[in-house]
Protein backbone atom coordinates (compact mmCIF):
# COMPACT_ATOMS: atom_id res chain seq x y z
CA UNK A 1 0.00 0.00 0.00
CA UNK A 2 3.03 2.23 0.57
CA UNK A 3 4.14 1.65 -2.52
CA UNK A 4 0.69 2.66 -4.25
CA UNK A 5 0.64 5.89 -2.44
CA UNK A 6 4.52 6.62 -3.33
CA UNK A 7 3.25 5.44 -7.35
CA UNK A 8 0.35 8.19 -6.91
CA UNK A 9 2.28 10.96 -5.95
CA UNK A 10 5.26 10.29 -8.06
CA UNK A 11 2.63 10.30 -10.94
CA UNK A 12 4.38 6.58 -11.92
CA UNK A 13 0.83 4.98 -11.59
CA UNK A 14 -2.54 6.51 -11.49
CA UNK A 15 -5.39 4.76 -9.67
CA UNK A 16 -7.39 4.90 -12.62
CA UNK A 17 -4.92 2.90 -14.24
CA UNK A 18 -4.35 0.33 -11.08
CA UNK A 19 -8.10 -0.14 -10.55
CA UNK A 20 -8.46 -1.61 -14.89
CA UNK A 21 -5.36 -3.47 -13.86
CA UNK A 22 -7.04 -5.27 -11.15
CA UNK A 23 -10.06 -5.69 -12.47
CA UNK A 24 -8.94 -7.41 -15.57
CA UNK A 25 -6.91 -9.81 -13.68
CA UNK A 26 -10.02 -10.22 -11.52
CA UNK A 27 -11.62 -10.69 -15.04
CA UNK A 28 -9.23 -13.59 -16.37
CA UNK A 29 -7.68 -15.75 -13.71
CA UNK A 30 -9.40 -18.12 -11.37
CA UNK A 31 -8.86 -16.55 -8.31
CA UNK A 32 -10.63 -13.59 -9.68
CA UNK A 33 -13.56 -15.51 -10.32
CA UNK A 34 -13.95 -17.48 -7.50
CA UNK A 35 -12.93 -14.82 -4.80
CA UNK A 36 -14.41 -11.74 -6.34
CA UNK A 37 -18.29 -12.41 -6.58
CA UNK A 38 -19.57 -8.64 -8.49
CA UNK A 39 -17.61 -4.87 -9.12
CA UNK A 40 -18.92 -1.99 -6.73
CA UNK A 41 -20.69 0.28 -8.31
CA UNK A 42 -19.49 3.70 -9.25
CA UNK A 43 -15.96 2.55 -8.54
CA UNK A 44 -14.37 3.83 -12.01
CA UNK A 45 -15.33 7.28 -10.79
CA UNK A 46 -14.09 7.74 -7.84
CA UNK A 47 -10.58 6.51 -9.36
CA UNK A 48 -11.01 8.64 -11.55
CA UNK A 49 -11.68 11.39 -8.62
CA UNK A 50 -8.47 10.05 -7.07
CA UNK A 51 -6.67 11.22 -10.15
CA UNK A 52 -7.35 14.43 -10.41
CA UNK A 53 -7.08 14.68 -6.70
CA UNK A 54 -3.10 13.31 -6.75
CA UNK A 55 -2.69 15.74 -9.68
CA UNK A 56 -4.09 18.89 -8.23
CA UNK A 57 -1.82 17.74 -4.85
CA UNK A 58 -4.63 17.43 -2.63
CA UNK A 59 -4.61 13.77 -2.24
CA UNK A 60 -6.78 12.36 0.87
CA UNK A 61 -4.21 9.98 3.15
CA UNK A 62 -5.69 6.47 1.37
CA UNK A 63 -6.44 8.52 -2.24
CA UNK A 64 -7.30 5.97 -4.88
CA UNK A 65 -6.52 2.63 -3.14
CA UNK A 66 -8.90 -0.20 -3.99
CA UNK A 67 -10.12 -2.38 -1.42
CA UNK A 68 -12.92 -5.30 -1.60
CA UNK A 69 -15.62 -5.73 0.69
CA UNK A 70 -17.12 -8.92 2.23
CA UNK A 71 -20.46 -9.64 1.00
CA UNK A 72 -22.10 -8.91 4.31
CA UNK A 73 -21.49 -5.51 4.59
CA UNK A 74 -23.13 -3.16 2.83
CA UNK A 75 -22.07 -0.75 -0.24
CA UNK A 76 -24.87 2.03 -1.47
CA UNK A 77 -25.80 0.63 -4.75
CA UNK A 78 -24.19 -2.19 -5.08
CA UNK A 79 -26.09 -5.96 -4.70
CA UNK A 80 -24.76 -7.52 -1.45
CA UNK A 81 -26.13 -11.39 -0.73
CA UNK A 82 -24.45 -12.30 2.27
CA UNK A 83 -23.68 -15.70 0.36
CA UNK A 84 -27.80 -16.96 0.52
CA UNK A 85 -30.03 -17.88 -1.42
CA UNK A 86 -32.63 -16.46 0.63
CA UNK A 87 -31.49 -13.16 0.26
CA UNK A 88 -32.09 -12.73 -3.80
CA UNK A 89 -31.42 -9.37 -5.34
CA UNK A 90 -30.27 -7.30 -2.53
CA UNK A 91 -29.51 -3.78 -3.47
CA UNK A 92 -27.96 -1.73 -0.33
CA UNK A 93 -29.35 1.29 0.39
CA UNK A 94 -25.90 2.73 1.79
CA UNK A 95 -22.78 2.58 2.78
CA UNK A 96 -21.79 0.40 5.89
CA UNK A 97 -20.13 3.29 8.24
CA UNK A 98 -16.86 1.37 7.89
CA UNK A 99 -17.39 1.51 4.15
CA UNK A 100 -18.33 5.31 4.30
CA UNK A 101 -15.27 6.09 6.54
CA UNK A 102 -12.70 4.33 3.75
CA UNK A 103 -14.43 6.11 0.97
CA UNK A 104 -14.12 9.50 3.10
CA UNK A 105 -10.74 9.28 2.97
CA UNK A 106 -9.73 8.57 -0.74
CA UNK A 107 -10.39 4.15 -0.69
CA UNK A 108 -12.12 3.12 -3.29
CA UNK A 109 -14.68 0.40 -2.79
CA UNK A 110 -14.38 -1.92 -6.03
CA UNK A 111 -15.00 -5.42 -5.13
CA UNK A 112 -17.54 -7.26 -3.34
CA UNK A 113 -15.86 -10.50 -1.96
CA UNK A 114 -17.10 -14.24 -1.27
CA UNK A 115 -18.30 -15.40 2.14
CA UNK A 116 -19.85 -18.55 3.64
CA UNK A 117 -23.55 -17.67 4.19
CA UNK A 118 -24.21 -15.83 6.45
CA UNK A 119 -20.29 -15.75 7.15
CA UNK A 120 -21.33 -19.19 9.17
CA UNK A 121 -21.52 -21.64 6.67
CA UNK A 122 -19.96 -24.54 4.63
CA UNK A 123 -16.86 -24.08 2.64
CA UNK A 124 -19.35 -25.11 -0.62
CA UNK A 125 -21.08 -22.76 -0.67
CA UNK A 126 -24.42 -23.02 -2.40
CA UNK A 127 -24.88 -20.37 -4.50
CA UNK A 128 -21.59 -18.95 -5.45
CA UNK A 129 -19.20 -22.28 -4.42
CA UNK A 130 -16.25 -22.93 -3.25
CA UNK A 131 -13.37 -20.22 -2.87
CA UNK A 132 -9.92 -22.61 -3.55
CA UNK A 133 -6.42 -21.79 -1.89
CA UNK A 134 -4.07 -19.88 -4.40
CA UNK A 135 -1.67 -21.82 -2.66
CA UNK A 136 -3.14 -25.17 -3.43
CA UNK A 137 -6.53 -25.57 -5.34
CA UNK A 138 -7.30 -28.52 -3.40
CA UNK A 139 -7.17 -26.66 -0.10
CA UNK A 140 -9.38 -24.08 1.61
CA UNK A 141 -8.95 -20.48 2.19
CA UNK A 142 -10.53 -20.73 5.48
CA UNK A 143 -13.53 -18.52 6.39
CA UNK A 144 -15.95 -17.16 6.47
CA UNK A 145 -13.72 -14.28 5.21
CA UNK A 146 -12.88 -16.46 2.06
CA UNK A 147 -13.00 -14.29 -1.16
CA UNK A 148 -11.09 -11.51 0.70
CA UNK A 149 -8.34 -13.67 1.78
CA UNK A 150 -8.06 -15.48 -1.28
CA UNK A 151 -7.86 -12.10 -3.45
CA UNK A 152 -5.56 -10.55 -0.89
CA UNK A 153 -3.17 -13.89 -1.54
CA UNK A 154 -3.67 -13.44 -5.07
CA UNK A 155 -2.30 -10.15 -5.31
CA UNK A 156 -6.14 -8.88 -6.69
CA UNK A 157 -6.61 -5.86 -4.34
CA UNK A 158 -4.24 -4.50 -1.61
CA UNK A 159 -6.97 -4.07 1.10
CA UNK A 160 -9.84 -5.95 1.78
CA UNK A 161 -12.42 -5.80 4.70
CA UNK A 162 -13.69 -8.95 6.59
CA UNK A 163 -15.64 -9.68 9.99
CA UNK A 164 -14.74 -12.28 12.75
CA UNK A 165 -17.08 -13.64 14.88
CA UNK A 166 -15.42 -17.09 15.65
CA UNK A 167 -11.62 -16.76 13.30
CA UNK A 168 -13.33 -15.13 10.45
CA UNK A 169 -10.87 -13.03 9.59
CA UNK A 170 -7.62 -14.87 10.90
CA UNK A 171 -8.41 -18.18 9.87
CA UNK A 172 -7.72 -16.72 6.22
CA UNK A 173 -5.19 -14.45 6.25
CA UNK A 174 -3.26 -17.57 8.33
CA UNK A 175 -3.88 -20.26 5.57
CA UNK A 176 -3.56 -17.57 2.22
CA UNK A 177 -0.10 -15.76 4.40
CA UNK A 178 -1.43 -12.27 4.33
CA UNK A 179 -2.20 -10.72 7.20
CA UNK A 180 -5.79 -9.55 9.26
CA UNK A 181 -6.69 -8.22 12.39
CA UNK A 182 -9.71 -8.55 14.48
CA UNK A 183 -9.93 -5.48 16.05
CA UNK A 184 -11.01 -4.44 20.08
CA UNK A 185 -14.67 -5.21 20.20
CA UNK A 186 -16.86 -2.48 19.21
CA UNK A 187 -13.46 -0.35 17.47
CA UNK A 188 -15.25 -0.76 14.12
CA UNK A 189 -18.60 0.09 13.54
CA UNK A 190 -20.97 -3.26 13.17
CA UNK A 191 -23.38 -1.48 11.81
CA UNK A 192 -24.69 -1.79 8.00
CA UNK A 193 -23.11 -5.51 8.26
CA UNK A 194 -25.52 -8.97 8.20
CA UNK A 195 -25.28 -10.02 11.48
CA UNK A 196 -24.25 -13.40 12.63
CA UNK A 197 -23.67 -13.41 16.58
CA UNK A 198 -24.06 -9.39 17.91
CA UNK A 199 -22.16 -10.00 20.80
CA UNK A 200 -18.92 -11.39 18.79
CA UNK A 201 -19.39 -10.05 15.44
CA UNK A 202 -16.36 -8.10 14.68
CA UNK A 203 -15.51 -6.10 11.39
CA UNK A 204 -11.97 -5.16 10.58
CA UNK A 205 -9.18 -5.17 8.09
CA UNK A 206 -6.93 -7.46 6.06
CA UNK A 207 -3.98 -6.31 3.97
CA UNK A 208 -0.47 -8.07 3.28
CA UNK A 209 1.16 -6.69 5.93
CA UNK A 210 0.83 -4.94 9.90
CA UNK A 211 2.33 -1.21 8.30
CA UNK A 212 -0.48 -1.89 5.79
CA UNK A 213 -3.11 -2.08 8.45
CA UNK A 214 -1.82 0.64 10.91
CA UNK A 215 -2.17 3.02 7.63
CA UNK A 216 -5.54 2.08 7.45
CA UNK A 217 -7.17 1.55 11.27
CA UNK A 218 -7.17 4.88 12.41
CA UNK A 219 -10.07 5.97 9.32
CA UNK A 220 -12.15 3.05 9.81
CA UNK A 221 -14.53 4.18 12.45
CA UNK A 222 -16.83 7.23 11.62
CA UNK A 223 -14.99 9.26 14.72
CA UNK A 224 -11.45 9.25 14.02
CA UNK A 225 -9.33 8.21 17.85
CA UNK A 226 -6.75 10.98 17.95
CA UNK A 227 -4.77 8.31 20.48
CA UNK A 228 -5.47 5.32 17.32
CA UNK A 229 -4.04 7.78 15.11
CA UNK A 230 -1.15 8.54 17.34
CA UNK A 231 -0.21 5.14 18.07
CA UNK A 232 -0.40 3.89 14.27
CA UNK A 233 1.92 6.49 12.90
CA UNK A 234 3.82 5.31 15.36
CA UNK A 235 3.67 1.98 13.58
CA UNK A 236 4.72 3.47 10.09
CA UNK A 237 8.05 4.96 12.28
CA UNK A 238 9.00 1.57 12.95
CA UNK A 239 9.26 2.36 16.79
CA UNK A 240 11.04 0.22 18.56
CA UNK A 241 9.97 -2.91 20.66
CA UNK A 242 12.49 -3.26 22.96
CA UNK A 243 11.39 -3.96 26.34
CA UNK A 244 8.10 -5.40 25.45
CA UNK A 245 6.68 -8.18 27.31
CA UNK A 246 5.27 -10.96 25.27
CA UNK A 247 3.04 -13.72 27.37
CA UNK A 248 4.15 -17.29 26.10
CA UNK A 249 1.20 -20.08 26.16
CA UNK A 250 1.93 -23.66 27.62
CA UNK A 251 -1.67 -25.23 27.24
CA UNK A 252 -4.47 -25.03 24.80
CA UNK A 253 -2.76 -22.37 21.96
CA UNK A 254 -0.13 -25.13 21.61
CA UNK A 255 -1.95 -28.26 21.48
CA UNK A 256 -3.33 -30.08 18.60
CA UNK A 257 -1.11 -27.98 16.47
CA UNK A 258 1.14 -29.16 13.90
CA UNK A 259 5.09 -29.53 14.57
CA UNK A 260 5.85 -27.34 11.78
CA UNK A 261 3.80 -24.66 12.91
CA UNK A 262 5.30 -25.11 16.63
CA UNK A 263 8.41 -24.29 15.15
CA UNK A 264 7.78 -21.34 12.93
CA UNK A 265 6.50 -19.90 16.17
CA UNK A 266 9.28 -20.64 18.10
CA UNK A 267 11.36 -18.79 15.46
CA UNK A 268 8.87 -16.57 15.82
CA UNK A 269 9.68 -15.30 19.17
CA UNK A 270 13.26 -15.96 18.54
CA UNK A 271 13.05 -12.98 16.41
CA UNK A 272 10.75 -11.38 18.80
CA UNK A 273 13.63 -12.01 21.43
CA UNK A 274 16.11 -10.64 19.13
CA UNK A 275 14.01 -7.50 18.83
CA UNK A 276 14.53 -6.87 22.84
CA UNK A 277 10.91 -8.33 23.30
CA UNK A 278 11.10 -9.90 26.93
CA UNK A 279 9.49 -13.54 26.82
CA UNK A 280 7.49 -14.47 29.72
CA UNK A 281 5.69 -17.91 30.48
CA UNK A 282 2.15 -17.84 31.01
CA UNK A 283 0.24 -19.82 33.54
CA UNK A 284 -1.96 -22.37 32.83
CA UNK A 285 -5.34 -21.42 31.38
CA UNK A 286 -8.24 -23.74 31.38
CA UNK A 287 -9.61 -22.28 27.85
CA UNK A 288 -12.14 -25.26 26.68
CA UNK A 289 -15.03 -23.99 28.70
CA UNK A 290 -14.56 -20.64 27.18
CA UNK A 291 -14.28 -21.57 24.38
CA UNK A 292 -17.52 -24.30 24.23
CA UNK A 293 -18.96 -20.44 25.60
CA UNK A 294 -18.21 -19.53 22.49
CA UNK A 295 -20.08 -21.56 20.68
CA UNK A 296 -22.44 -22.02 22.61
CA UNK A 297 -23.52 -18.14 22.28
CA UNK A 298 -22.75 -17.64 18.61
CA UNK A 299 -24.66 -20.66 17.43
CA UNK A 300 -27.72 -19.59 19.59
CA UNK A 301 -27.94 -15.98 18.40
CA UNK A 302 -27.34 -17.09 14.98
CA UNK A 303 -30.86 -19.24 15.93
CA UNK A 304 -32.27 -15.94 16.84
CA UNK A 305 -31.71 -14.45 13.58
CA UNK A 306 -32.29 -17.06 11.41
CA UNK A 307 -34.64 -19.24 12.54
CA UNK A 308 -37.57 -17.49 11.21
CA UNK A 309 -36.53 -19.20 8.14
CA UNK A 310 -36.62 -22.21 8.83
CA UNK A 311 -39.93 -22.77 6.62
CA UNK A 312 -36.69 -22.42 3.72
CA UNK A 313 -34.40 -24.32 5.00
CA UNK A 314 -33.80 -26.40 1.90
CA UNK A 315 -32.26 -23.02 0.81
CA UNK A 316 -29.51 -22.85 4.01
CA UNK A 317 -26.13 -23.89 3.47
CA UNK A 318 -26.02 -27.67 5.45
CA UNK A 319 -22.96 -26.04 7.48
CA UNK A 320 -25.07 -23.29 8.51
CA UNK A 321 -28.30 -25.24 8.82
CA UNK A 322 -26.28 -27.85 11.25
CA UNK A 323 -25.22 -24.66 13.46
CA UNK A 324 -28.27 -23.33 13.73
CA UNK A 325 -29.96 -26.27 14.85
CA UNK A 326 -27.48 -26.42 17.60
CA UNK A 327 -28.89 -23.17 18.53
CA UNK A 328 -31.99 -23.77 18.88
CA UNK A 329 -31.51 -26.37 21.52
CA UNK A 330 -29.66 -24.71 23.79
CA UNK A 331 -31.72 -23.44 26.62
CA UNK A 332 -31.91 -20.07 28.02
CA UNK A 333 -29.81 -20.96 31.10
CA UNK A 334 -27.21 -22.37 28.78
CA UNK A 335 -27.22 -18.87 26.89
CA UNK A 336 -27.12 -17.47 30.42
CA UNK A 337 -24.19 -19.77 31.70
CA UNK A 338 -22.31 -19.00 28.74
CA UNK A 339 -22.72 -15.20 28.96
CA UNK A 340 -21.26 -15.62 32.66
CA UNK A 341 -18.08 -18.04 31.08
CA UNK A 342 -17.39 -14.89 29.01
CA UNK A 343 -16.88 -12.69 31.50
CA UNK A 344 -15.03 -15.38 33.59
CA UNK A 345 -12.90 -15.41 30.69
CA UNK A 346 -12.11 -11.55 29.86
CA UNK A 347 -11.21 -11.41 33.74
CA UNK A 348 -8.80 -14.38 33.74
CA UNK A 349 -6.69 -13.00 30.31
CA UNK A 350 -6.69 -9.30 31.66
CA UNK A 351 -5.24 -10.76 35.31
CA UNK A 352 -2.49 -12.81 33.45
CA UNK A 353 -1.88 -9.49 31.28
CA UNK A 354 -1.71 -7.06 34.00
CA UNK A 355 1.97 -6.54 33.21
CA UNK A 356 2.48 -7.74 29.86
CA UNK A 357 2.36 -6.11 26.65
CA UNK A 358 1.00 -9.16 24.61
CA UNK A 359 0.57 -12.31 24.41
CA UNK A 360 2.11 -14.89 21.25
CA UNK A 361 0.10 -17.81 20.23
CA UNK A 362 0.54 -19.88 17.25
CA UNK A 363 -2.24 -19.52 14.78
CA UNK A 364 -3.74 -22.59 12.95
CA UNK A 365 -2.64 -25.72 14.08
CA UNK A 366 -1.96 -26.68 10.80
CA UNK A 367 -1.44 -25.82 6.84
CA UNK A 368 -4.51 -24.97 4.68
CA UNK A 369 -7.67 -27.53 5.08
CA UNK A 370 -8.23 -29.92 2.06
CA UNK A 371 -11.59 -29.17 0.48
CA UNK A 372 -12.51 -32.56 -0.62
CA UNK A 373 -12.66 -34.49 2.97
CA UNK A 374 -12.99 -30.81 5.28
CA UNK A 375 -9.77 -32.09 7.95
CA UNK A 376 -6.91 -29.91 8.66
CA UNK A 377 -3.70 -32.63 8.82
CA UNK A 378 -2.01 -32.25 12.10
CA UNK A 379 1.65 -34.55 12.47
CA UNK A 380 -0.10 -36.79 9.91
CA UNK A 381 -3.27 -37.17 11.59
CA UNK A 382 -6.36 -35.54 9.53
CA UNK A 383 -8.92 -33.82 12.22
CA UNK A 384 -12.25 -32.13 11.17
CA UNK A 385 -12.48 -28.79 10.26
CA UNK A 386 -14.56 -27.49 13.66
CA UNK A 387 -11.99 -29.21 16.09
CA UNK A 388 -9.20 -27.18 14.68
CA UNK A 389 -10.02 -24.06 12.43
CA UNK A 390 -11.50 -22.18 15.78
CA UNK A 391 -9.71 -23.17 18.03
CA UNK A 392 -6.78 -20.25 18.74
CA UNK A 393 -9.33 -17.64 17.81
CA UNK A 394 -12.78 -17.71 19.25
CA UNK A 395 -11.75 -16.88 22.58
CA UNK A 396 -10.68 -13.82 21.58
CA UNK A 397 -13.63 -13.11 19.96
CA UNK A 398 -15.18 -14.25 23.21
CA UNK A 399 -12.92 -12.01 25.41
CA UNK A 400 -13.34 -8.95 22.29
CA UNK A 401 -9.46 -8.79 23.15
CA UNK A 402 -7.52 -7.49 19.61
CA UNK A 403 -5.60 -10.29 17.83
CA UNK A 404 -3.57 -9.97 15.05
CA UNK A 405 -3.06 -12.98 12.73
CA UNK A 406 0.30 -13.24 10.31
CA UNK A 407 2.76 -15.34 8.41
CA UNK A 408 5.01 -17.10 10.29
CA UNK A 409 6.53 -18.91 7.23
CA UNK A 410 5.57 -22.41 5.49
CA UNK A 411 4.94 -25.68 6.73
CA UNK A 412 5.89 -29.21 5.82
CA UNK A 413 3.64 -29.30 2.62
CA UNK A 414 4.71 -25.90 1.87
CA UNK A 415 1.69 -23.97 2.40
CA UNK A 416 1.56 -20.81 4.67
CA UNK A 417 1.47 -21.54 8.70
CA UNK A 418 0.37 -18.59 10.94
CA UNK A 419 1.28 -16.17 14.02
CA UNK A 420 -1.14 -14.47 16.40
CA UNK A 421 -0.73 -11.37 18.25
CA UNK A 422 -3.00 -10.72 20.92
CA UNK A 423 -3.15 -7.62 23.03
CA UNK A 424 -5.21 -5.72 25.75
CA UNK A 425 -8.89 -3.64 25.33
CA UNK A 426 -7.67 -0.96 22.69
CA UNK A 427 -4.05 -1.62 22.37
CA UNK A 428 -5.04 -3.00 18.64
CA UNK A 429 -1.71 -0.86 17.75
CA UNK A 430 0.40 -2.54 20.15
CA UNK A 431 -0.19 -5.92 18.45
CA UNK A 432 0.64 -4.04 14.73
CA UNK A 433 3.64 -2.69 16.43
CA UNK A 434 4.68 -5.96 17.30
CA UNK A 435 3.65 -7.55 13.60
CA UNK A 436 6.05 -4.69 11.97
CA UNK A 437 8.76 -5.07 13.68
CA UNK A 438 8.61 -8.80 13.28
CA UNK A 439 7.73 -8.20 9.65
CA UNK A 440 10.57 -5.65 9.40
CA UNK A 441 13.18 -8.71 9.85
CA UNK A 442 11.76 -11.33 8.34
CA UNK A 443 10.32 -11.35 4.47
CA UNK A 444 7.08 -14.23 4.98
CA UNK A 445 4.05 -11.76 4.74
CA UNK A 446 6.49 -11.16 1.02
CA UNK A 447 5.90 -14.73 -0.44
CA UNK A 448 3.34 -15.32 -3.24
CA UNK A 449 1.82 -18.71 -4.55
CA UNK A 450 3.92 -19.96 -7.34
CA UNK A 451 1.27 -18.77 -10.23
CA UNK A 452 1.23 -15.38 -8.53
CA UNK A 453 3.57 -12.34 -9.23
CA UNK A 454 5.16 -11.37 -6.06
Amino acid sequence: MEALLSAFASRSLKPSTLLQTLCDAIETTRDGQEAVLRPVAGAEEAARESDRRWASGAPRPLEGIPFGVKDIIDVAGTMVTSGSLLTGVRIAPADAPVVAALRAQGAIPFAMTATTEFACGSPHNPRFGAVTNPWDRTRWTGGSSTGSGAALAARLMPLALGTDTGGSIRVPSCWCGTTGLKPSRELVSRNGVAPLSWTLDHVGPMARSARDIARVLPFMAPSTDPQLVEACADVLVEASVAGMRIGIPTTWFTERVDAAVLANWQGALAALENLGCELVTLPPLDIEPWHNAGWVILQSELATLHSPQLDRETHFDQGLLHRLRNGLAYSAVDYGQALQARIAALDAFLDVMADLDAIVTPGLGGEAGRLDDLTVEVDGVPHAFQTVISRNTMIFDVTGLPALMLPSGLGRQGLPTGLQIVGKPGADATCLRLGAAFQAVTQFHLAAPAEVPA
